[in-house]
């Protein structure tokens, strides 16, 4: 039986958790606020902006200490794997003019690849997700591509500013390395400009906001029910979403970081068509009480799916940090018993190793 990492220790928490609202506190009278930083560009009143900060259509909750306090306290977190055993691969071009191929590299991180060029989603490769290398949720596998054996990357892809999809390590060695476009939401353009994306390599877009690359990709920025914040800037004063790529008569769809809609996965296949291949998150969703206002859980994944009219789906931000309560491979499990009670089968809807691919 391989070796498992221990929960962190409450007292180790709770103090972790007093540093940083100390920290907050001492830059901002709120402990959930720090030093704001002015968004790159501005960001137009609407059904989810005041002209400030951003927000979730309808209703928005906001989680503070008290709740993450509650959580820590009350949880009986599942042991996970100290490690998993990963052997990264190397990527096949592309194969067939018009055909599409997504690779997971782990947790939100896809390799896609398109007759228009490359793709990578909210790529992260360091150790931890945390604002501090010391301390945090560390990986428990080797990214399934290895950060030497990526191709030449057109396009990063960032969804929001969450430690486990922003990381700032990653983005900076693509910049100086691969120098790819950025294409991002409102209010993001400072954090890829820190990890030293030059400006006129930064497109931010609000919801509905599309961008067409020279080589015919086009990216059209959609909407999902979750929020933000970092140590830097603002809370929520930095727009999330997914993202829809087509190219070669082939699309697909990155669903980003979400709790479940009734309405905004519609409004996805409304607006863009049903994808050939999404990419849906699986993980990180127990407690419930906590976490369904930002994550969905398998079963509710599942419903996405069917809302995109996704003709195949890949599960996503699962089994390389331990974010949240459930067990490593509880997600792969649901996913299994919410395609059977859905009558889906199992091929359409795949949770793969890291470093599988699909393609369509």
């Amino acid at each position: 039986m391989p070796p498992v990492s221990p929960p962190l220790p409450r007292r180790r928490f709770l103090r972790l958790a007093a540093l940083a609202t100390g920290t907050a506190l001492l830059k901002n009278s709120s402990p959930l606020m720090v030093a704001p930083a002015a968004p790159s560009t501005s960001s137009p009143v609407s059904d989810h902006c005041n002209g400030r900060t951003f927000f979730n259509p309808k209703h928005h909750a906001n989680r503070g200490w008290t709740d993450v306090l509650r959580w820590k306290l009350s949880s009986k977190p599942a042991a996970w794997p100290a490690s998993v055993p990963v052997t990264p691969r190397r990527p096949a071009p592309l194969s067939g003019r018009g055909s599409l191929a997504s690779h997971w590299i782990n947790h939100a991180t896809f390799l896609l690849q398109t007759s228009a060029g490359t793709v990578l989603t909210d790529p992260v490769f360091s150790d931890r997700v945390s604002p501090v290398g010391w301390a945090g949720p560390r990986r428990v596998h080797a990214p399934g591509i290895a950060f030497a054996d990526l191709p030449r990357i057109d396009v990063v892809a960032l969804s929001h500013d969450h430690y486990d999809h922003c990381d700032l390590p990653a983005l900076t060695r693509l910049a100086a390395t691969q120098k790819p476009l950025a294409v991002t939401l409102l209010g993001n353009g400072p954090l890829l400009r820190e990890a030293g994306f030059t400006p006129e390599r930064i497109i931010e877009l609000d919801w509905w906001g599309r961008h067409t690359t020279a080589a015919g990709l086009t990216i059209v920025a959609t909407p999902s029910r979750h929020w933000s914040n970092r140590l830097s800037g603002t809370r929520n004063a930095r727009l999330w979403g997914g993202f829809h790529f087509s190219a070669g008569g082939r699309t697909a769809h990155f669903v980003g970081d979400t709790a479940y809609d009734a309405e905004m996965f519609r409004a996805v296949r409304q607006n863009c068509g049903a994808p050939d291949l999404a990419m849906i998150p699986i993980g990180a969703y127990e407690p419930r009480w906590f976490m369904a206002e930002q994550h969905c859980n398998p079963e509710e994944a599942v419903k996405i799916h069917l809302d995109l009219g996704a003709k195949q789906s890949i599960g996503m931000h699962w089994g390389t940090f331990q974010l949240t309560d459930e067990a490593r491979e509880a997600p792969v499990t649901a996913l299994a018993a919410a395609l059977t009670a859905a009558g889906i089968a199992s091929d359409r809807f795949q949770a793969l190793t890291p470093g599988e691919s699909v393609a369509v």
